[in-house]
């Protein structure tokens, strides 16, 4: 089990910058694939961006060169650094935990936190 905790999401104006934070009650290096993921209202939930143990990286083309993604092995967290915001990135966030065991995949979820891009 691992329970996820995300902050940092508020109302912004476009152009501005934001930094979600996901705290994991276990150490995050034993995750084997952390991420973001959003949902706008009326659309699915999408991939933002994620990074792997090792820590390769992959972000949907609608956010390369304005978000970082990134890991703190040893502060259990991991974050989301977005700039050049636009008001197409309003949606709820969502923190991702993705654990493979043999052929079985656990994926756990955080609450979500809302982020508000105003134009």
């Amino acid at each position: 089990q691992v329970q996820l905790v995300e902050s940092g999401g508020g109302l912004v104006q476009a152009g501005g910058s934001l930094r979600l934070s996901c705290v994991a009650s276990r150490r995050v290096i034993s995750i084997d694939v952390m991420g973001w993921y959003r949902q706008a209202p009326g659309k699915q939930r999408e991939l933002v961006a994620k990074i792997v143990t090792g820590g390769s990286t992959n972000y949907a083309d609608s956010v390369k060169g304005r978000f970082t993604i990134s890991r703190d092995n040893d502060e259990n967290t991991m974050s989301l650094q977005m700039n050049s915001l636009r008001p197409e990135d309003t949606a709820v966030y969502y923190c991702n935990a993705a654990i493979v065991r043999g052929a079985t995949l656990y994926n756990y979820w955080g609450q979500g936190t809302q982020v508000t891009v105003s134009s």
